[in-house]
């Protein structure tokens, strides 16, 4: 099962839970609150991850569709 983020280009395989891990590990910096996903807030997510990581919206959402 994927989770697909609306308003997005987002298309991650996996669960949302699993994928939150694996972020969670690569970058210790982010928060559980950082990586808060509710339906139809893809972009406030990938704008969370912009300001935090200091990436581009096109380099977060391959990297979130990588996972």
């Amino acid at each position: 099962m994927g989770v697909s983020l609306p308003g997005s280009s987002l298309k991650m395989k996996g669960a949302w839970d699993e994928i939150k891990g694996k972020l969670k590990q690569q970058y210790a910096q982010l928060t559980d609150e950082d990586l808060t996903y509710t339906e139809g807030k893809g972009d406030e997510l990938v704008g969370k991850l912009q300001d935090k990581l200091g990436k581009g919206k096109a380099e977060i959402t391959k990297m979130l569709n990588d996972m």
